[in-house]
């Protein structure tokens, strides 16, 4: 029986401390609260926040609009059975099922607490992970989460949602690009290494990177001419190549005669040369591109190589190819940014990267990447954590991802900082992971002072480079509260079953 099926507990844990942080947050596109019953509104929430990015769907508190404070509290206690029925319709009224093999389903956590009324009774937390695939309500429509609601999208939507997930791969489409195009020193050197001895179109048939069309004519995949094609972008009339820009100081300058220290570069043809072409390039820029700090002293470039080479790669082979537009690395004095078109795929978010291992949208490439002489690096869904572990050996920043809905556009942005870490930002992190969110106050108490003004530039600095966000910039300044970026504090809130 799965952790859906299960049934609540006949004596939950007793939190009214965590109910009364459930109180203080607002619907967003990963939090709902809901009184027991309306099966239909939560089911549809419940796929909107799959086909999304998860979510918490909070059953026995009332909407923040109708009522306010603890008066919200009801309980499951109007309808327990209810929840039950939820529970039972999650299995029969969702296609695909959200029980299947390699996904996670929604997980029921009852938590006891004091209800409005005075006595005692039990709200249920449902914890809603994103899905790898796309989700449907039966006779009722596909939906997705925006900001407060839930949204029903077109059958065209729902492929786009699917592609852009990895669920129907984009790269294995065909394209009317003649073979003798990709019989190129890139498919000899691959074939040369499989020892492959069939004509091009029948050995790229034999690999899955060839299939007849509709017409019955022999086609090669996209994934055949990102592999093998001298210009992929032309053949398929898109952007996919690299662009490499090196600014002078810490931030683009909108002006006429630019703050880029040289042109940018244009890196193209098949992608294991757009990957190390890139590499070398940024290795190149950064020895050769020397800046000055404000007191006239030359910077020292210090990013790890291979956190550098680890990147690049992973931006090549796991961007979304469904989007035309190329991938971009900014550097700057203090950081180099890699921002790769499309958001994170399948099941991945920020909160669980690193986490998950590796979910490749791409898997043809992935795959056929690895048969080449000299491969790129693939560290086979240890990349990120390895980037984090190396920084921190180089007594650096960590690396900070950014996607929506941090980032306005589609899109995966990775932060490398060539800037060291004060030891007190580590005691910074291990006390967001456990709480969340920090304050002047808590970085007062790390940093043994009184002194709020020390404390309140740590966090400006912190909130320049990206590794913070103000939680609510609505707040007085002294009241402020910060967050890791696309870490919203109510997703740390339910990382174990007792819902801490």
């Amino acid at each position: 029986m799965s952790v859906m099926q299960s049934p609540p507990s006949s004596d939950p844990p007793f939190d009214d401390e965590l109910v009364g942080q459930l109180l203080s947050y607002t619907e967003s596109q990963i939090y709902e609260t809901k009184r027991v019953g309306d099966y239909r509104r939560k089911i549809e929430t419940i796929v909107a926040f799959s086909n999304t990015e998860g979510g918490h769907l909070i059953l026995g508190i009332e909407d923040s609009e109708k009522v306010s404070g603890r008066d919200r509290v009801y309980g499951i206690q109007e309808n327990p059975e209810s929840v039950d029925e939820l529970r039972r319709l999650l299995i029969h009224r969702v296609t695909p099922a959200l029980v299947e093999p390699d996904l996670t389903p929604p997980r029921f956590i009852e938590i006891g607490c004091t209800l409005r009324t005075g006595e005692r009774g039990s709200i249920v937390i449902v914890r809603v992970e994103k899905s790898v695939t796309v989700h449907s309500v039966v006779d009722g429509g596909t939906y997705v989460r925006l900001q407060k609601s839930n949204r029903q999208i077109s059958a065209a939507e729902i492929t786009d949602l699917s592609m852009q997930r990895g669920a129907t791969s984009f790269v294995n489409g065909l394209v009317p690009v003649p073979f003798d195009l990709l019989e190129t020193s890139y498919w000899r050197d691959y074939s040369s290494q499989r020892r492959l001895t069939r004509p091009i179109a029948e050995a790229l048939r034999h690999l899955g990177l060839a299939r007849e069309n509709p017409e019955g004519m022999l086609c090669p995949t996209r994934s055949a001419v990102f592999l093998f094609a001298e210009e992929p972008s032309g053949l398929l009339d898109s952007k996919c190549s690299i662009r490499i820009f090196h600014y002078r100081g810490e931030s683009v300058e909108h002006r006429t005669d630019t703050n880029l220290v040289r042109p940018p570069k244009t890196i193209t043809g098949p992608l294991i040369r757009q990957i190390s072409s890139a590499i070398q390039a940024v290795l190149d820029d950064l020895a050769t591109g020397v800046q000055m700090g404000p007191l006239g002293f030359e910077i020292a470039q210090r990013y790890p190589v291979r956190v550098i080479r680890e990147a690049i790669t992973n931006a090549v082979i796991h961007r979304d190819y469904r989007v035309p537009n190329d991938i971009h690395v900014r550097i700057f004095s203090n950081r180099i940014e890699i921002e790769s078109p499309g958001g994170l795929p399948g099941g991945v978010t920020i909160a669980n990267l690193g986490i998950v291992g590796s979910k490749p949208r791409n898997r043809p490439l992935v795959d056929h990447l690895r048969e080449f002489p000299a491969p790129p690096n693939l560290d086979a869904g240890e990349g990120v954590r390895m980037m984090h572990e190396t920084m921190a050996r180089a007594d650096l920043y960590p690396p900070i991802f950014l996607t929506a809905p941090d980032l306005p556009r589609e899109a995966v942005i990775v932060f490398l900082f060539n800037e060291s870490r004060p030891s007190v930002w580590t005691q910074v992190e291990a006390y967001l992971e456990k709480h969340g969110e920090i304050g002047n106050a808590e970085v007062r108490m790390l940093l043994r002072t009184d002194d709020p003004v020390r404390a309140s530039k740590l966090l400006k600095s912190w909130v320049d480079l990206g590794l913070l966000i103000v939680s609510h910039p609505e707040a007085a300044k002294k009241d402020r509260r910060y967050r890791r970026p696309s870490r919203p504090v109510e997703a740390l809130l339910f990382s174990t079953d007792a819902g801490k």
